[in-house]
């Protein structure tokens, strides 16, 4: 068991955050957007270069670059969707190419993607974004098992930090570029643009086959459309802030821009206001379109420019798109680079943010790490009656807890809906006694505490909360093996668990007036009663009440939450406080029960107490 904790706590610590920049529809609405404000010569000669790739793949790739017919149900995919799956759906272009032409699952991220822009535009409040990425996310989950890790292996699709107000433009692009750097969104932009040219002019050699000359140009748009996506997440505000610190605090820095907005400047020094994915307002459309139209116009200019004609001749089996792989690196590879003509691109980037230290801009944490806390709660249960065989009348009981909490957070992990909350909390209880009595009803008896049907009492209490794959304990019960066997496996497992588990009923609801979900064998309550010096007791009479029987005994109370209500939540950069009603089903299960006193001489069976009950409970906790 202890084995199991340790092994799925290592694995969760790996668990990256989501941090793609723009979302899918996102991408493929600003990549349309460029393509169509190129101007008439510059759009033929892409049309042309879209014809001659599609050649062999017509099943696949549309007639159009961005297609009319785009739907919920197409069966091909335009040029417009190819930057939306580089970098969050692939690693590479050589991989986005393999993916784009053979699988199957691609379309299906395509069918998920144009659901969310449709559940995006209809979002009026909130929580009705809240819910549209979170159905997006576990669809998107289901349909490519890398998603959830793959923008998280390193830090690709963000700008690298300034290191002073004196950096000028000259001193930050080479800094991004150079060899060795590590990976960031200008050098990847850079990188794979740089590519897309250099395989284009291979494209224009006059002793290629159609064949060999369709391949080059397949290879030199991917590379071109994995640039593209990089030079789109450039302009996502959580990706201008800065990437350094704690994964904590870097996925807490990128949510809160994405979603507040921020005010940048850009190396030409325009000034704008800047969102990120799955926040994006026109204004921002144009403005990264406007990037990547420069970007496909330098693409377009190479092909028709006097190039190419006495390279050497090449095998078309080594003709592919560029095989670097941003998920597999962390540093960028040497490459010589065109500094005038990325220029172009690059003067319309907004400065990033400074780096750690005076001047920063205010950084924001999510809840993620672990984290020590308190809670406490009050809680009203139903009981279906007491621990006497004949003790059926229904009862109300009222307790109160105190706890310690130890846990970790990894609340929001992919969305804001996420919950991996794992904790272990020890505390005590005290419960009332019940509203019913022991005693004979049809006697006028003066009802009171020592009467009750079960007297007031005390407890130590434990309670769990882990996520699960499958079922309950899934995730404890394989990490022994998939921790060395299939760590990504185990990942992929982990991060499903806290979006809601394979069949994703456990994910969290967002309404106006809170958020709701439900949590059935997520959570475990467990009282021990009578663990002490002295046991609990109680008073049973027989079934008529003509004699009673004085027994002491133990009880192990389980309680199983199903559903929570959080109508507030508060979170700082290191503490959260959050209030919320949680509704339980349980039961209260006697053991070493022993009779002291008995008029029948009897040994007296005590049965199990079934209850409802409903918590308000509150909980804070510190994060490090």
């Amino acid at each position: 068991m202890v084995r199991s904790l340790i092994c799925l706590v290592l694995i969760v610590f790996t668990l990256p955050g989501v941090v793609s920049a723009w979302v899918y529809p996102e991408h493929r609405q600003i990549t349309a957007m460029a393509i169509q404000q190129l101007s008439p010569d510059q759009k033929r000669i892409l049309e042309s270069i879209w014809a001659q790739v599609r050649i062999g793949h017509e099943n696949r790739l549309s007639v159009f670059l961005v297609n009319p017919e785009y739907g919920l149900d197409t069966e091909v995919l335009d040029l417009a969707s190819w930057p939306a799956i580089a970098g969050d759906h692939s690693c590479s272009p050589v991989q986005m190419m393999d993916i784009i032409l053979l699988s199957d699952w691609i379309l299906k991220v395509d069918h998920i993607a144009e659901r969310l822009r449709i559940d995006l535009a209809k979002a009026k409040r909130p929580d009705q974004t809240v819910n549209a990425i979170r159905n997006s996310d576990i669809r998107l989950q289901r349909a490519d098992l890398d998603y959830a890790t793959r923008a998280g292996t390193n830090n690709v699709h963000f700008l690298l930090e300034r290191n002073s107000v004196n950096e000028g433009l000259d001193q930050y692009f080479m800094r991004s570029l150079q060899e060795g750097a590590p990976l960031n969104a200008i050098g990847a932009y850079a990188y794979y643009h740089t590519k897309a040219l250099e395989t284009l002019a291979l494209s224009k050699r006059t002793d290629l086959s159609q064949e060999q000359k369709s391949a080059f140009l397949l290879a030199a748009l991917a590379n071109e459309a994995f640039a593209i996506h990089f030079i789109e997440d450039v302009y996502a505000a959580g990706h201008v802030v800065g990437s350094w610190g704690s994964l904590a605090e870097r996925k807490g820095t990128h949510d809160h821009y994405n979603e507040a907005g921020l005010e940048a400047e850009t190396w030409s020094n325009r000034g704008l206001v800047l969102t990120g994915d799955a926040y994006m307002r026109p204004e921002d459309a144009a403005v990264v379109a406007k990037a990547v139209q420069t970007s496909l116009e330098q693409f377009c200019s190479a092909m028709v420019s006097e190039t190419g004609d006495t390279l050497q001749p090449s095998n078309v089996s080594e003709i592919s798109p560029d095989t670097f792989d941003v998920c597999a690196n962390d540093n960028m590879p040497k490459t010589e680079f065109d500094m005038e003509l990325l220029n172009a691109v690059l003067m319309g980037t907004p400065k990033p943010g400074l780096s750690e230290g005076l001047g920063q801009l205010e950084r924001f944490r999510a809840e993620l790490g672990p984290f020590i806390g308190a809670s406490s709660s009050v809680e009203t249960s139903s009981l279906n009656g007491g621990f006497g065989v004949d003790q059926n009348e229904k009862a109300l009981i009222g307790s109160i807890e105190a706890n310690l909490v130890f846990g970790l957070g990894l609340d929001g992990v992919m969305n804001k809906a996420g919950d991996g909350l794992a904790f272990i909390q020890f505390g005590w209880r005290q419960d009332s006694p019940t509203t019913s009595q022991f005693t004979d009803p049809n006697r006028s008896v003066t009802r009171s505490s020592v009467t009750s049907t079960i007297p007031g009492r005390s407890a130590y209490n434990v309670r769990v909360r882990l996520p699960f794959w499958l079922i309950p304990g899934d995730l404890i019960l394989v990490a022994p093996i998939l921790s060395w066997a299939s760590p990504k496996t185990l990942q992929r497992m982990a991060v499903t668990a806290g979006n809601g588990g394979l069949i994703p009923w456990q994910s969290g609801i967002s309404t106006p007036i809170g958020r709701f979900q439900f949590v059935l064998g997520r959570e475990v309550g467990v009282s021990f009663y009578g663990i002490g010096r002295i046991d609990e007791s109680l008073v049973i009479p027989n079934s008529n009440f003509s004699s009673t029987s004085f027994v002491t005994y133990r009880s192990t109370k389980w309680d199983f939450p199903f559903l929570e209500y959080q109508p507030t939540r508060t979170f700082s950069n290191t503490q959260s406080a959050i209030l919320k009603f949680q509704f339980s089903i349980g039961v209260d299960i006697p053991s070493k029960v022993k009779t002291i006193t008995s008029e029948s001489a009897e040994d007296i069976v005590l049965k199990n107490v079934w209850y409802l009950a409903i918590r308000l409970g509150f909980q804070w906790r510190r994060y490090f």
